[in-house]
């Protein structure tokens, strides 16, 4: 096993080094590289899952089954049970797996973890779908996000294990000299496991944000369970499943990792984390329970909560193509995405446009124009903005309202000719003053856009560095053409802990992360505490045991 991965893993652990593109998984779903027949296979089996019992598990007898998933396209239940076990219970399966876990060498459970990765990949297709009726993510999305991308992330977290555990040497023998004689050791290190670990997963990217935790925790020894946002259980229960298919088929137990959903009138996320037995726990979702999950007693925990993401207008060569590329921020996945932007902060006096000053209005409505253009174009609309997963965000956006402020565009629907019951809804543009930074400084999740009127570019940066700090972001746009004040933004976000993309146009934007690549969530500022995947995010779930005795010969 260890030989038939072994390529695979250097190359990722080579590709962390060099941060240049690498995917193990390749995000093109054509019928050349998955076969013909993938797609229609997956659509069936997913049809198939639908008002059954989810019975792959390799877990012990239920103690009942629930499931409470709807499906945004349809709003109607899909009618998926899962095996629902006491927290007691899984405590003490993954307890009886810990012992066998943590003694396999970290190559090994490298090797099968990457091997579970390649059961997941032949299940794509299934997982798209799941996704799509789960978040409401439009097809591409679903396959791309919770297939190729975060199975790169998961080989990510893996190769980032792998390396940390195998850095220094297992033995040496240590030799100090002392003139007629010298003092010789036998020295030899453990990489020790913390022990179990918590996943807890989200509702709008219940495989990509999981995965990175649960396989880190898994590739370090620690058995791991899988909490899942009670509305986005199947794709990750897919996952799982492919775990504990390569657990039991090389011997080893397979509650070293489970899935723990939550009973149909009682939720046991709090009853999971506060169990003395769970030192790890990874987080992802809104800030409020994130803080309580920080703030648990004797656990290592890794949050990603929200964060109040922004775009700085400075100037530009080409404001369409500007105009363009922020709708289409703004609109993909119809702003559910932690990623997404939210504040658009524009000089009062406008924008630079190669030699010419475009008025602040101007700006302003030809964003305005580009984002209706989207979401009214029958072709691109229903394929970028997918469906609203929680009926709270679409009520956020037709009750968005602030005093002294002015409605740009009010929202919408996208049309969707293959979903007509879709829950969607187009962006609602608001304009905000300056001054009024509360209005502001909240993230406001799902199709909304905030237009601020600044008095110059010094103070958006000011106000973008401002919120980062205090209230968590975890992307910034910015567009300008001016080194100095590039040179300025580079300075002050990073001290906010934010990362920036500079002067984005075309096919690439602010929302996208890539694996290997970009760091996604820095850790410096209030929007999470970690980041996936640099070795903080890997060397924290285990410690170095050192253990000594004088050589002999």
């Amino acid at each position: 096993m260890i030989a038939k991965h072994q390529a695979t893993l250097d190359a990722a652990v080579q590709a962390l080094h060099g941060r240049t593109f690498f995917a193990a998984f390749p995000e093109n779903p054509s019928p050349e590289i998955y076969g013909a027949d993938a797609d229609a296979q997956g659509r069936e089996k997913f049809a198939a899952m639908r008002g059954q019992h989810f019975a792959e598990l390799l877990q012990d007898e239920p103690q009942g089954w629930a499931g409470q998933e709807e499906s945004p396209y349809e709003q109607q239940s899909l009618d998926i049970k899962y095996p629902f076990y006491e927290p007691a219970t899984l405590i003490k399966n993954a307890q009886g797996g810990f012992d066998e876990w943590r003694k396999l060498k970290p190559a090994l459970r490298a090797a099968l973890l990457t091997e579970a990765l390649e059961g997941m990949k032949s299940r794509f297709f299934e997982i798209a779908y799941a996704t799509m009726h789960t978040t409401g993510q439009a097809y591409m999305m679903s396959f791309q996000a919770s297939g190729p991308h975060a199975a790169d992330r998961a080989l990510e977290a893996i190769a980032a294990g792998y390396e940390e555990q195998t850095r220094f040497p297992e033995d040496t023998r240590w030799e100090k000299p002392m003139g007629k004689y010298s003092i010789s050791l036998n020295k030899t290190w453990r990489a020790v496991p913390k022990g179990l670990a918590l996943v807890i997963g989200c509702s709008t990217f219940p495989t990509w944000n999981t995965v990175p935790g649960m396989f880190a925790s898994l590739v370090t020894g620690n058995p791991t369970i899988i909490k899942p946002h009670p509305k986005a259980v199947l794709p990750i229960a897919i996952v799982v499943a492919e775990v504990q298919k390569v657990l039991k088929e090389h011997g080893l137990n397979p509650c070293i990792c489970q899935l723990a959903v939550d009973a149909d009138d009682r939720l046991i996320t709090k009853d999971l984390a506060e169990d003395p037995a769970i030192k790890l726990i990874d987080y992802t979702g809104g800030s409020q329970f994130g803080e309580y999950v920080e703030s648990l007693k004797g656990k290592t925990v890794f949050t990603e909560k929200t964060g109040v993401n922004s775009i700085i207008i400075d100037s530009c060569d080409d404001l369409d193509k500007v105009a363009q590329n922020l709708a289409f921020s703004v609109s993909l996945y119809s702003g559910q995405m932690c990623t997404a932007p939210q504040n658009f902060f524009i000089p009062e006096a406008g924008v630079k446009v190669g030699d010419a000053l475009v008025p602040y209005e101007e700006v302003v409505q030809k964003i305005s124009a580009a984002v209706i253009g989207l979401a009214t174009n029958p072709k691109a609309g229903p394929h970028v903005f997918g469906a609203i997963q929680n009926p709270a965000t679409h009520d956020r956006v037709k009750q968005l309202a602030f005093d002294g402020g002015r409605s740009i565009l009010a929202h919408g629907t996208v049309d969707n000719p293959t979903f007509k019951n879709a829950r969607t809804c187009s962006p609602s543009i608001f304009e905000v003053d300056a001054s009024r930074v509360e209005q502001y400084s909240q993230e406001l999740f799902g199709p909304i856009m905030l237009v601020i009127k600044t008095k110059n570019t010094q103070e958006s940066v000011h106000l973008a560095a401002q919120l980062a700090r205090e209230h968590g972001a975890i992307s910034c746009g910015a567009y300008t053409t001016d080194p100095a004040m590039k040179e300025q933004i580079m300075d002050e976000m990073s001290l906010a802990g934010t990362p920036v993309s500079f002067n984005l146009t075309g096919g690439i934007y602010v929302n996208q992360n890539a694996g290997f690549s970009d760091f996604h969530v820095t850790g410096g500022n209030p929007a999470g505490n970690a980041s996936f995947t640099n070795p903080e995010f890997v060397i924290k779930r285990f410690t170095w045991v050192g253990f000594r005795e004088p050589a002999l010969g």
